[in-house]
């Protein structure tokens, strides 16, 4: 008794130590989840106020990547410097050779590269460097401004009203606005010699266009082909700089619904979003893409984002994600993201907001007001890109003609826009689930129905343990033959694979009805509960023929192709890893267990049933069918949904014969990616912390619950199919 009572504790506290490891597991799994959906946040540090210094207009202002010295160019003509978090000032740095002019306009074209336009229709280059000092154990952050020689951009000396630049490989393209309509380009190309020091030649071009009411904005892509115009009337003008000799007006579009005027146009990192604000406060970003059925690249309206309460007047964009930030004449400064569409965070302001800077780690925001006061704040706002929306809806993403559900986690550039849609990835799993159970289920319940009710107990003794014994084989040993050694061979074969479930129990059929006809002396010899031998020839026959009139279906109706008829009659494609290889591969994996616990279901029954029914008169065919089958009804179900999880939660055969194409295609001959062997390939590469390291743990998280509900589902539908059949 007392080894009993100590064994009863023992196997209680092991249950409850089981409960409560996966409990942690899911505390775990939770704790990483949760940063994902934590909203952003800003603090306001300590400004810095810089009396009776305007900022020059444009992007006039910007920060080292420590938040440690900012710098803003006056329209003074004086680059002025701020230390954010030292208490020593820094002396200002006047441009060279400005004379008496100022500083009328300021554009951004590069991280580091400015260009200054005057008042007397010049334009000055700008690299704005840091120099970093580890010395004495301290960091040291100096400011290393390197200007250009100034460049005569108008004869008439006229001052310059705003400016868009880019660096293309051919060299800097500059566009100055002088007087409402008025546009001059200029062209920077160096000439390379065999001998000598390259030559630098500066070509000046006016640029006519035809233009309603003025231009209030210009942007220039980074690649210099597109030249982007904002009006007092609210639209928006792509003019075509591709050819140098030739530039033309592309396209105008509206805006502004009230035809107010446009304010502000920024590009985000990638220069393939455009970003528009008018003077109604509205912002909203804009694409150039081809519309869904084809053609000539359109500017199309993508996202409109919180509106401000007045007219937009700065504009910065994040130097690593799809971020930016607008402020308006109040000094409000709302922080957006591009992908998401997306306002998440407002700002408070104390003045105008005549400059923003979006420091270039995305930890901190500056602004700039008309009286010279650099109001700084940390952001705190690690994943911007996570959202319900973005994580399970449809995004229109960047040169994508249509919002789609797209997993991208990684890109070979740093304006790589990262797509972390989990919807292909549930998606892949239950497809994958779906064509195994399909392949398993009606084997293994099938064959457990046989090995209980007809087959031979000499013959089940062996059978039995053979397949239970399969439930063994590791999952990496039948991932690689199925994607090594079985999709060829089904590739080759698909054709018959189809004619198989029709040919098969014809040729069955016809093997029983031969044997009726064969000597009931004869038949009297094959002991009950062996057919089985006698069918294994009868099938490998069936298959030998399925195959056969396959291959005659595919040469005389499929043109002797059946990849390129399925491409041409169904408009489907073909990949040698698919859904099919998955669902024999992985229906292989599932068959054991179904089958195993099946078959103790269907032996389980009390056999005094069995007798009762036979004893009434019916065949052992039906006594199996309506009696055996409805009392093991609950443990079958079970069996079929225990499988179920198995599907859903295997990795490495889903990973090795399929695609691994996160695609959302339910066609049997395309891959698909699952949540399991999502994990298994990103996790790896997947930086601690990081947006894509707890969008894993949030597939992680996803798998758990689905298996939980499932399992949920079965336990009540079990207890009720119980309580159904308890009094047979």
């Amino acid at each position: 008794m007392l080894l009993d009572r100590w064994a009863t504790r023992l196997v209680a506290l092991g249950g409850v130590i089981i409960i409560a490891s996966i409990l942690a597991i899911l505390l775990v799994i939770v704790a990483e989840v949760y940063p994902l959906f934590k909203a952003p946040r800003a603090e306001r540090l300590a400004s810095y106020r810089m009396a009776g210094v305007a900022p020059a207009s444009g992007e006039a202002a910007g920060v080292d990547e420590y938040r440690e010295v900012a710098y803003l160019l006056g329209a003074d003509g004086v680059l002025h410097l701020a230390p954010l978090r030292a208490e020593q000032p820094l002396p200002p740095v006047p441009v060279p050779e400005l004379g008496d002019a100022r500083l009328t306009a300021v554009v951004q074209y590069e991280r580091t590269r400015h260009i200054l336009g005057t008042s007397d229709g010049r334009v000055i280059g700008l690299e704005m460097t840091f120099n970093v000092d580890f010395g004495q154990g301290r960091r040291a952050v100096s400011p290393a401004p390197g200007f250009g020689p100034p460049a005569r951009i108008d004869e008439q000396r006229r001052p310059v009203q705003g400016l868009a630049a880019a660096a293309p490989p051919d060299g800097l393209r500059v566009v100055a606005q002088f007087g409402p309509r008025d546009l001059v380009v200029q062209r920077v190309v160096e000439r390379k010699s065999l001998i000598g020091v390259p030559r630098r030649e500066e070509l000046l071009q006016p640029l006519p266009i035809d233009i309603e009411g003025e231009i209030t904005a210009l942007r220039m892509d980074g690649r210099g082909d597109d030249l982007f115009l904002g009006t007092s009337r609210g639209q928006l003008i792509r003019v075509d700089l591709r050819d140098p000799a030739a530039p033309a007006r592309a396209e105008t579009v509206s805006v502004s619904q009230s035809g107010a005027s446009v304010t502000v146009l920024g590009k985000l990192i990638g220069d393939r979003t455009l970003v528009v604000g008018d003077a109604d406060g509205k912002v909203s970003s804009w694409q150039l893409l081809p519309p869904p059925d084809g053609g000539t690249p359109r500017l199309t309206r993508i996202h409109d984002f919180v509106p401000h309460a007045g007219p937009v007047t700065a504009f910065a964009s994040s130097l690593r994600d799809k971020g930016f930030v607008t402020g308006d004449g109040a000094g409000t400064v709302r922080l957006h993201y591009g992908t998401s569409g997306r306002t998440l965070l407002t700002l408070p302001g104390a003045g105008d907001a005549s400059a923003l800077v979006f420091a270039p780690k995305a930890d901190g925001v500056l602004v700039a007001d008309r009286a010279g006061t650099l109001g700084h704040w940390s952001l705190d706002n690690p994943h911007p890109e996570a959202t319900l929306p973005t994580l399970f809806g449809k995004v229109w993403y960047e040169g994508y003609s249509a919002p789609a559900y797209v997993w991208q986690s990684t890109g070979g550039t740093d304006d790589f826009e990262a797509k972390f849609s989990l919807t292909p990835l549930v998606f892949g799993t239950l497809k994958g689930t779906f064509y195994a159970l399909i392949f398993a289920v009606p084997l293994a319940l099938l064959a457990a129905l046989y090995v209980s009710e007809f087959m031979h107990p000499n013959l089940k003794a062996y059978v039995k343990p053979v397949v239970e014994i399969m439930a063994a084989l590791p999952s990496v040993v039948l991932g690689f033959l199925a994607g090594l050694w079985l999709a060829p061979i089904v590739e080759r074969i698909v054709p018959g694979l189809f004619v198989l479930p029709l040919v098969l129990p014809l040729v069955i059929l016809t093997a029983l009805l031969l044997w009726r006809l064969v000597p009931a002396a004869l038949r009297r010899r094959v002991r009950a509960g062996v057919e089985v031998f006698l069918l294994v020839p009868v099938v490998v026959v069936g298959a030998w023929l399925a195959f056969e009139l396959g291959g005659l279906i595919e040469a005389r109706l499929m043109a002797g192709d059946y990849r390129g008829w399925l491409l041409s009659a169904l408009g489907l494609t073909y990949d040698q890893r698919n859904s099919l290889v998955v669902g024999v591969a992985m229906g292989f994996a599932v068959i054991p267990i179904i089958f195993t616990i099946a078959e103790d279901s269907l032996s389980n029954v009390p056999q005094h049933l069995r007798a009762g029914s036979l004893a009434l008169g019916a065949t052992r065919w039906q006594t199996a069918l309506r009696i055996v089958l409805p009392t093991a009804s609950p443990g079958i179900f079970s069996a079929i949904m225990i499988g179920f999880g198995r599907a859903v939660g295997e990795t490495m055969i889903v990973l090795m014969a399929t695609g691994n194409t996160p695609v959302m295609d339910g066609s049997i001959f395309s891959g698909f990616r699952a949540l399991s062997a999502n994990i298994a390939v990103e996790l790896p590469e997947a930086p601690e912390g990081g947006t894509l390291f707890r969008v894993l743990f949030l597939a992680a998280f996803l798998l758990f619950c689905l298996t939980f509900a499932i399992n949920t589902v079965a336990e009540l539908v079990r207890l009720r199919l119980r309580r159904k059949y308890r009094y047979l």
